[in-house]
Formats: structure tokens, C-alpha cells, sequence
């Protein structure tokens, strides 16, 4: 992590002690690791050396030069290091829960996404950021794909073009950042009163990975189509990435933090009123990482410190839920919730597990979500932003009614005294295995909020366990469950699609493909018509003059040239006597010619 702790990684190549080169190599091998069957072996091995590689890098390594660029592949400081630590221990984690998965493509792409964001933790200069952000957006697509379904094809495709948008957007910013630097594109922070176009684009590039509204509809769209192991990996890297780079550049922007308090409210709006319970945590992501944008909008030491706090404590907690729901998806077929219900007796270990995400998530004491979420509020209050404060603390209501009550009642429970499938049964244990360790976490760092306070990249002097706090949480966690049992027939699930933005791509998809296959096609077969009967013929015409001017008139003149000279060659061959008297007579009269040229001039 520092110079002190430098260690025989720093003498290595810096290629090899780039851990996301470990991912890379693994990624790429995975064909052959599955027919030698060392696939569950290496999908153990190689995340927890990369969670202990990350301990004993140098502040500084991988410095290239190439066509004039200076780049950075490794950049550690303290808010690269919480970061790269919660990214390897979800490798960790993610690669265990999908142990079971025979499908090596599946592993590959994950892995590919995973050194992806390692490298964009580590990124010092723009260019690098932008090889690695690409990678990420890449291979997270296949996590779509990989499902082969209709409905996933569909919707990898518009994650793709919406990311493709995005960094296009992003590499604008760089470009820009690259004429008005003079060619200096180290990515260091911001300050809003230096701000020009090109960090403008810059942060519109990163705040689309964030699914900051009202560019965030990829995100509901695509993370519930991916497949069971592929939405676990995803719920965790890209919008956390994206928390990771404008937290580094971005900190103290006003227009962050309004719109990262309006995210935790559109979020939880639109999860409370949704069926399937992916899209539920997939709406979820972006109220969470509302918060997370909001305190690196209100800038403080506090709030900063909040967020990256929140981002670690979420890639834990969002992850459980995700192997939850995944788990149910997995073993029933099913994951919408007016499709599920009686499941308890079933799925015992699965319902634990996802009601510890779920009281995580809505910010119970003795959990992560009670430590890391109430320090973004308090540092909204502590900032005098009242209005921020109560747009986080109305999310936090609805989080706990949609995620913490919701959801598991209706997944496990819903009023029903049979199994909505009764052949379903807990997950593989590799999986609960993955689940377990997740929720240990949530707990550890409810109960022991220290351990993630040495990581945070500034000092720490908040202490969530105060009397007030507790009843406040305890209050309010207190009413919107006595609200959720007293409304409990009018919240119940209901088989419909909500609409959201992503109504305006998917529809001007469509209106896009009516007017090319229609007005379009009809104007380009105009054209083409039009050239073959008016522009052809001219251009054949026209081939037909040069070709007329090459052989009468150039080719006259070469040769006509050629011929004169070798003509007047005879002549003065012929003139040759051999007298050298002649010879001398005249270049004396040549000379004198040229002499009375001269005068005459």
C-alpha cells in the first residue's frame, strides 16, 4: 500500500504486479483450466492472491511511454486501496458463488470485468482509465449475453450502445483535456472553479456508469436480463467504479450532489411499485449509489468518507441480495414476485441470507448499512443541507419497506401455505458458502466500523451508535413497518411493467428502424437510381473525355516533345566535322550571341 511496505511484488515486472494482470491471464486460460478440471481450483486461488497482491503494492509503478503518452498503470493511495480491497474480496466472493457454473465463457467475461475495474482503481492518467473503462463495458456485456435469451440479447445490445455513448462522450472530454493541457492527461481532481467543457464531459461520461438520472435506465434494463452469477459481479463493479473516479475527480461539484440526492429517491420510487424482484435491487443500485454521488457532491471530509464507506458496505450487501434472488431464480425458475411465495421451508438458508442484505440495506444497527449510510446524512446535516438530508432520510423509508420487507415476504412468504414451486430447495453450497461470507460482512461491519475506518481516505470522527441516532432509526424503521402490515394488500405485486426512461430509447429504436426501413430506404433507392441513370452516365462521359485529353493532348505533347529532341540530336550529330577549328568558331559565336543578349537586357 505504501513505500514502507514494499515487498518482492515491486521487483517483479510491472505488468505482473499489476493484479488485474492475474484476472487476465486467468481469464484467458479458463478454456483450457475447465478441460484440465482445475477450473474450481484457480476460481479460489487467484482472487485471494490478488486480495493479498493489493496489500504490498508501491504508491507508484507501471510507468509507460508510448506514442508520445505518458501513462500510469498504478497510482495507490488510500482511496485506491478501500477500493481495491472491497473489488478483490468480491472477486473473491463472486468467483465462490459461481463455482457451479460450467459455462467457462461466463467466467471469462467476469474475470475480464473484474481486472477491468482494478484497472481503472489504478489508473493515474486518463488514457489508461479509458483502455480499462472500455475493457469493463466489454466484458460485462457477455455477462448479458451469456444468459441466451431473447429478452438478454435485447437488452445486452442497449447496454452496450448506451455504454459505447458514454465513453465516447468520456474520450471527447480526454481529447479536449489533451489540447488544453498541451498533452497532460494525469487524472487528479477538479476543482469546480476550474471546471471546463472538457471535465464537463469527463463527469457526464463517468456519471452515465454511475446511472445518474436521467442517464441510468441501462441499468434497471440490463442487470435483471444478465445471468444469475453475471448480475452478482455487475451490481458491484461498474456504478462503484464510477463512485471510485468521481470521488477522485470530482468532489465538491454542487450539481453531484442534488442529483445524487434525487437518484435515492427515483431508485426507491420506482422499486417500491416493481414485480421482479432483479429489477427491485437493480432500482435499488440507483438509490444507493444516490447516496454515495450525493456525498461526493457535498465534497466534506465527512461526506467523501461516507461514500466510499457506502460504496464498500453496498458492493457487500447488494451482492448477497443479488446471490438471494439469483439463488431463488436459479432454483425455481422464477423471479417475479406475484410468480413466487411460500418458499421458507424450501429455501431456509436463502431467506436468511436475504433478509441479512436486506436489513443491511435499509440501515438496522449492527450492520453496514447503519454505519456508512447515516454518515453521508449526517454530513449533509453537518453541511447545513437540510433538503438533502431529508430527500436521503425519505429513501431510507422507502429502501427498508421495498427491499426490507417486501421483498423476502413476498419471495418466502406471500400469504401462502404451499410452495409456489415445490421442488425447490436451497442453492449448491459453494453458493451459500458466497452468501455467508457476505453477510458475516455486513455484520463485521456493523459491529466493528473501525476496521473500515483505517481504510477511508480521511480521518474519521463519527460515531454512529448515540442515543439519538439509534431511536431515530429505530422510529422510523418502526413506522414503515407497521405501515408495510397495514397496507399489505395494497402493496402486493402485480404482473405489469413499469415505465421508465429507457422507454425513449427503446422507442426510438423502433421509431429509428421504422424511418430507416421506410423514408429512408425509399430516399436511398432515389439516390441510387438517380446515380445510375444521371451519375453514371457522366461518369462515364467524363471517363470518356480525360481519356481523350490523355491521348490527344498529353500524349501529343510527350511525344511530340521526345520526338523534337531527338530530331534536333540528328541535326547536331550531323553538324559534328571533327575539326576542332570548326568547334572553337562556334562557341564564339555563341558566346558573342549571349554577350549582346545581355547588353541589349
Amino acid at each position: 500500500m505504501t513505500s514502507s511496505m514494499l515487498s518482492p511484488l515491486a521487483q517483479l515486472h510491472p505488468v505482473l504486479m499489476h493484479p488485474a494482470t492475474l484476472f487476465i491471464m486467468g481469464a484467458l486460460l479458463m478454456p483450457w483450466l475447465c478441460r484440465m478440471k482445475l477450473k474450481n481450483a484457480v476460481l479460489v486461488i487467484i482472487p485471494l492472491v490478488a486480495f493479498l497482491q493489493i496489500n504490498m503494492l508501491p504508491e507508484s509503478f507501471g510507468h509507460v511511454s508510448w506514442m508520445g503518452f505518458d501513462m500510469v498503470f498504478g497510482r495507490v493511495d488510500k482511496l485506491t486501496y478501500v477500493f481495491l480491497h472491497v473489488f478483490t474480496l468480491m472477486a473473491v466472493i463472486g468467483s465462490l458463488f459461481a463455482l457451479k457454473v460450467e459455462d467457462w465463457g461466463q467466467h471469462t467475461a467476469a474475470w475480464l470485468y473484474v481486472a477491468g475495474s482494478l484497472g481503472v482503481t489504478l489508473a493515474g492518467d486518463y488514457l489508461t482509465l479509458f483502455i480499462f473503462w472500455e475493457l469493463m463495458a466489454v466484458a460485462s456485456t457477455f455477462l448479458i449475453w451469456y444468459r441466451k435469451k431473447k429478452k438478454s440479447i435485447e437488452a445486452g445490445f442497449r447496454y452496450l450502445l448506451v455504454h459505447v455513448l458514454g465513453g465516447l462522450i468520456l474520450l471527447a472530454g480526454i481529447f479536449l483535456k489533451y489540447r488544453a493541457t498541451g498533452g497532460d492527461l494525469t487524472f487528479v481532481q477538479i476543482l469546480p472553479t476550474d471546471a471546463g467543457l472538457a471535465d464537463y464531459l469527463i463527469m457526464i461520461g463517468f456519471m452515465l456508469n454511475a446511472a445518474v438520472p436521467p442517464i441510468h435506465a441501462w441499468l434497471p434494463d440490463a442487470y435483471p436480463e444478465a445471468t444469475v452469477t453475471g448480475a452478482v459481479f455487475m451490481c458491484a463493479f461498474t456504478t462503484k467504479t464510477a463512485v471510485y473516479v468521481l470521488a477522485r475527480g470530482f468532489p465538491g461539484f454542487e450539481a453531484l450532489a442534488i442529483l445524487g440526492a434525487i437518484m435515492a429517491l427515483y431508485g426507491v420510487a420506482y422499486a417500491v411499485i416493481e414485480n421482479d424482484a432483479r429489477r427491485i435491487l437493480a432500482y435499488h443500485i440507483v438509490s444507493q449509489v444516490g447516496y454515495m454521488v450525493c456525498g461526493i457532491g457535498i465534497g466534506t471530509a465527512m461526506a467523501v468518507n461516507g461514500a466510499v464507506a457506502h460504496a464498500y458496505a453496498h458492493i457487500l450487501y447488494k451482492a448477497l441480495l443479488f446471490m438471494g434472488a439469483g439463488a431463488v431464480l436459479e432454483m425455481t425458475g422464477r423471479s417475479k414476485l406475484n410468480e413466487l411465495g411460500g418458499l421458507y421451508a424450501k429455501m431456509p438458508l436463502a431467506l436468511i441470507f436475504t433478509v441479512i442484505g436486506g436489513i443491511a440495506i435499509s440501515g438496522f444497527p449492527l450492520t453496514s448499512g447503519f454505519v456508512s449510510k447515516s454518515m453521508i446524512i449526517a454530513a449533509a446535516g453537518e453541511a447545513h443541507r437540510t433538503g438533502l438530508l431529508l430527500m436521503l432520510t425519505l429513501a431510507a423509508v422507502g429502501t427498508f419497506l421495498s427491499v426490507g420487507i417486501k421483498l423476502p415476504y413476498y419471495i418466502w412468504y406471500g400469504g401462502k401455505s404451499e410452495p409456489s414451486v415445490p421442488e425447490a430447495k436451497d442453492p449448491p453450497a459453494c453458493m451459500l458458502w458466497a452468501m455467508g461470507i457476505a453477510a458475516f460482512m455486513c455484520f463485521f461491519l456493523g459491529f466493528y466500523p473501525e476496521y473500515l475506518y483505517r481504510m477511508l481516505p480521511h480521518a474519521v470522527d463519527y460515531q454512529p451508535y448515540t442515543a439519538y441516532h439509534l431511536s431515530e432509526t429505530l422510529q422510523l424503521l418502526g413506522f414503515t413497518g407497521l405501515g408495510f402490515y397495514l397496507m399489505v394488500k395494497k402493496l402486493g405485486p402485480e404482473p405489469k411493467m413499469n415505465l421508465d426512461l429507457d422507454w425513449f430509447y427503446r422507442k426510438g429504436s423502433i421509431v429509428f428502424m421504422v424511418f430507416a426501413s421506410g423514408p429512408l430506404s425509399r430516399v436511398n433507392d432515389w439516390v441510387g437510381e438517380v446515380y445510375r441513370s444521371i451519375g453514371l452516365a457522366w461518369t462515364m462521359l467524363t471517363a470518356k473525355a480525360l481519356s481523350w485529353f490523355d491521348r490527344e493532348g498529353i500524349d501529343y505533347v510527350v511525344d511530340g516533345t521526345a520526338r523534337g529532341v531527338v530530331d534536333t540530336g540528328d541535326k547536331l550529330r550531323q553538324a559534328q566535322t571533327g575539326k576542332i577549328q570548326h568547334y572553337i568558331g562556334a562557341a564564339a559565336v555563341l558566346l558573342f550571341g549571349i554577350m549582346i543578349v545581355v547588353i541589349l537586357l
